[in-house]
This record gives C-alpha cells, sequence and structure tokens, in this order.
C-alpha cells in the first residue's frame, strides 16, 4: 500500500463523509431524514438497492464461496434475482399505494396497517435487531479489507475505523446521502471490479490455461454444491425481499408504483448474472493464487490454513500496482458502505418509528424528531461495532440475521397482503413462534435433518402457529350445509341464472 493509494482511499472516505454532511444541511425533518422526500428515480432506487442488497458482506462472502466451490456459488445471488422481480410484480403495487396514502416510514407499520399495534410493536423489534446485525456484518467485512490492505491494521482497529466513517456520514446525511451515495458507490465498485481487478487477476495468475490446470473441474461446474445449500440459500435469501426494512424505506421513497417496480427490476439484472459472475470469479481467481503460492510474502502460504474471505482481498493486496490499488480498495469499500449505511438507516428508523415514539407517545417538533434520529443512529452503528467484534465470519453473520427476520415476519405478512387474513394474535404467535425457533436452533448450533437450514424450521413453526392461533372462519354451529360458504366464512352469493 503506498502513499499514492493512501491518498486515493482517504480522498474518497472524505467524499463520502462530505455528502452526509451536505445532505445534514438541507434535510427538513423525517421525511427527507427517512424515506428521501417519496420522490426518488429508478435509477437512483434501484442503484441503491442492488448496492445495499449485494453490498459487502455478498462481495467478500462470494468471493469466498469463489474461492470454495466455484462458479457455483453464483448461485446465491440468483435468488436474489428471483426475489426482487417476484416482489416488483406482487407486493410493490399492494405497498406502494398503500405507503403513499397512509404515509409509513418502516415496515412493521404495515403489520400496524393488517394486525395491530402490538404486532406492530413485536415486528419493529424483530427488524430492528435483524438489521443491527447486518450493519454489523458489513462492517466486519470492511474490516477484513483493511487488515488485509494494511499490514499493520488489526481487525478490531479497522473495525473502529470502518464503523466512524460508515456511521459518522449516515447519521449525518440520512437515507438521501445513503440513496445518491449508493449510486456513486456501486458505479464505482463496478468499474473497478471489470476494469482493474479481473483483468489484473486474469493476466497476474497467468490466465486459463494456469488457471485450468489448478482448479479441479469441479469449480467449472454450477452444480457443486449440496441440494441442502441450494434449498438454504432459496428459503433464507428470496424473502428478504419481501420483509426487508432497506427494501420497503425505498418503495416509501420512489416516486410511483412503475418507478419502483422498474427499479426492482434494474436491481434484479445487476445482482444475476453481473455480479454473481464476477464476485465468485474473482474468488476462483484468489483461490489460483493462493495456490501458487502467491500469498506467501503475506504470511499466508499454500501449504497453510486460510480464512476463504480472505482470499480475496489478498489478491488484491498482492497484484494492484501503486495508485490502482487504491481504487480497486475504495470500490470494495463502496460495497461495505453501501450496505452498512442502508442496514443503519433500517435499523434506526425501526427503534425511532415502531419502538420509541410508540412507547414513549410525544407531539415533537420535525427539527427535535431529527435530532433524536440522529442520536439513535449513532448510539446503534456504535453497538454494531461491538458485535462485529465478536462475530468474525461475513457470510455467517449476515445469514443468521436473514433468517431471524425471515422466519419471523414472512408468514404474516403473506397472510394479510396475499391473502386478507388479519389475526394480531396469529401475527404475534407466528413472529415469536418462528423467530423464536431458528434463534434457538442457532444459539444452540443444533444438528437439523438433512443439513437444511435453521430458517426453514423456523418458517415451518411460524406458518402453523398462524394456522392454530387465527379464527375459526367458519362457524359450523351456525350453518348446516358448508358448501354455501366462501373460504372466507361469508355466505356465497347465489348465481343468477
Amino acid at each position: 500500500m503506498t502513499i499514492v493509494d493512501f491518498i486515493i482511499f482517504l480522498a474518497y472516505m472524505l467524499g463520502m463523509l462530505g455528502v452526509g454532511y451536505y445532505f445534514h444541511l438541507r434535510n427538513v425533518g423525517v421525511e427527507d431524514y427517512y424515506v428521501g422526500g417519496r420522490g426518488m428515480s429508478r435509477w437512483h432506487i434501484g442503484l441503491s438497492v442492488v448496492a445495499t442488497d449485494v453490498g459487502g458482506g455478498f462481495s467478500i462472502g462470494l468471493g469466498g464461496l469463489g474461492f470454495m466451490i466455484g462458479i457455483a456459488g453464483s448461485w446465491m445471488l440468483f435468488t436474489g434475482l428471483l426475489g426482487a422481480w417476484l416482489s416488483a410484480v406482487f407486493l410493490i403495487p399492494r405497498i406502494k399505494q398503500l405507503s403513499d396514502k397512509k404515509k409509513f416510514f418502516t415496515f412493521p407499520e404495515v403489520f400496524r396497517h393488517y394486525f395491530g399495534p402490538k404486532a406492530a410493536l413485536i415486528a419493529g423489534l424483530i427488524s430492528g435487531i435483524g438489521y443491527l446485525g447486518f450493519t454489523s456484518s458489513q462492517l466486519l467485512a470492511g474490516a477484513k479489507l483493511a487488515s488485509a490492505a494494511f499490514v499493520d491494521l488489526n481487525l478490531n482497529m479497522a473495525l473502529i475505523i470502518m464503523g466512524f466513517i460508515a456511521v459518522v456520514y449516515t447519521v449525518l446525511g440520512g437515507i438521501k446521502a445513503v440513496i445518491y451515495t449508493d449510486t456513486v458507490q456501486w458505479i464505482v465498485l463496478m468499474s473497478g471490479l471489470i476494469f482493474l481487478a479481473l483483468p489484473l487477476a486474469w493476466i497476474s495468475v497467468g490466465g486459463w490455461t494456469a488457471i485450468e490446470q489448478v482448479l479441479p473441474a469441479s469449480y467449472f461446474s454450477f452444480t457443486n454444491l449440496s441440494w441442502q445449500q441450494a434449498v438454504n440459500w432459496l428459503v433464507t435469501i428470496l424473502p428478504i425481499w419481501f420483509v426487508g426494512m432497506t427494501l420497503y424505506q425505498r418503495i416509501y421513497a420512489s416516486k410511483s408504483v412503475t418507478e419502483a417496480k422498474k427499479a426492482w427490476f434494474i436491481a434484479g439484472f445487476f445482482e444475476w448474472p453481473l455480479m454473481a459472475f464476477m464476485g465468485v470469479g474473482l474468488g476462483m481467481l484468489s483461490r489460483v493464487a493462493y495456490q501458487q503460492d502467491m500469498f506467501a510474502p503475506l504470511g499466508f502460504g499454500a501449504a497453510g490454513a486460510i480464512d476463504a474471505e480472505m482470499g480475496l482481498p489478498l489478491l488484491l493486496r498482492t497484484i494492484m500496482p501503486a495508485g490502482l490499488m487504491g481504487l480497486v480498495l475504495s470500490a470494495y469499500f463502496s460495497a461495505v458502505l453501501s450496505t452498512a449505511d442502508s442496514c443503519l438507516m433500517a435499523s434506526s428508523s425501526n427503534f425511532m418509528h415502531d419502538l420509541f415514539k410508540r412507547i414513549f407517545p410525544a407531539n415533537l417538533s420535525q427539527q427535535l424528531e431529527m435530532q433524536l434520529s440522529k442520536l439513535l443512529t449513532l448510539f446503534l452503528g456504535i453497538v454494531a461495532v461491538f458485535i462485529a467484534m465478536r462475530l468474525t465470519g461475513v457470510l455467517t453473520l449476515m445469514l443468521y440475521s436473514y433468517a431471524f427476520m425471515v422466519s419471523g415476519l414472512l408468514v404474516p405478512l403473506v397472510a394479510a397482503v396475499f391473502m386478507g387474513i388479519k389475526s394480531e394474535k396469529a401475527a404475534i404467535a407466528a413472529m415469536i413462534g418462528g423467530g423464536g425457533t431458528t434463534t434457538t436452533l442457532l444459539l444452540l448450533n443444533t444438528h437439523l435433518p438433512f443439513g437444511l437450514d435453521a430458517n426453514i424450521f423456523g418458517l415451518l413453526v411460524s406458518a402453523f402457529t398462524f394456522i392454530i392461533f387465527k379464527p375459526y372462519i367458519i362457524k359450523i354451529h351456525e350453518y348446516s350445509d358448508l358448501r354455501q360458504f366462501s373460504v372466507h366464512g361469508h355466505p356465497r352469493k347465489e348465481k343468477s341464472s
């Protein structure tokens, strides 16, 4: 890491802080701070969505998958494509119209509308804690990258530095700073990967001949993963597009239903195939470099053990000449910041609107509420750094956070929005049952049947609990012929002949 690289990297980080300060001066209330004035266009929203969803965790995590299993790791982001397009078609038309009418700020306010205040309070707690875990995973991804790039920087100090940068500009600028910087960060990331990292890595390892000689044939097969892994990714990642707070904030911030839907189609395409193949491809190249002992001068010889998620950062540090290293580091830190800031804003909004304001209702001025929101965001950012210091697996931490939210929130959401079932008791029971089951299984590190993810069992418990606790919809004692009733328990109307 030369002085030129450091100057480029420092200039980029200061630029991000400058954007935060710019919007700090222009935000006039919580409408600007949390939902961007509800008038943003498809490209800003779409690039922000994909930057948030892929981000540092998936960037580093995808590199780790490419390092371990090869091109089959790209299937993880295929679930992102499916989730984005399915939610664009089925979810956005319902939610955007409702949010424009009710002026929602958070995802749990959807639960308040359909189920009531108690269900919304629990949903806010689940979402707030889940996104705090997301924030931690992104800061950890950035810290791993920084500690690999700077020889004398240990992981904890890197976490503190990353936390400072990400938290400060997010606290200052709110969602507008987040979305506009996401657009820039995504462009920087893609440019750095396409035009710098990939070609230089390809040349450094010796091209296709060397790659083919070093990597086993399984690394070039799309089936080099178990069916359990594919199911786990599908059930854990796809549903987040229906319950993710960061995504609801962007639906609310969009100009219209049409703009929001187009933004989601844009995001899906960029996730798969573009980012998916780029991420695992760089991971595969890092595996080749590791096998060729290119990391030995850095203390990671081919004969020793290595964290797969460190392969990509070490590759970048090894192959990048002076000046270009700073640009590529900025690209990857862009990915980290684009997700960390969004997750931190989501958690802050959950705790402010769904918990604090509900528990301590008060008529606050716009300015005072915005100042309290900034203080809360700062506090949560500090907590996220401490969580990241305790857990060191980026992809594991991120997927655990996904599972925690999905297993608690998906079943009630689907029941209300798509099936019209509005039982607060059933929703609360499903959230506690599903989220509690998944969390317990994860904490106990229980060996589950067929190697399936804990989230699958949490979803099953959530669905079963919802069915048990929802009110009976057909009153048998009042009617003698059940065939005359609809599925919702209302008398069928006779068709006129």
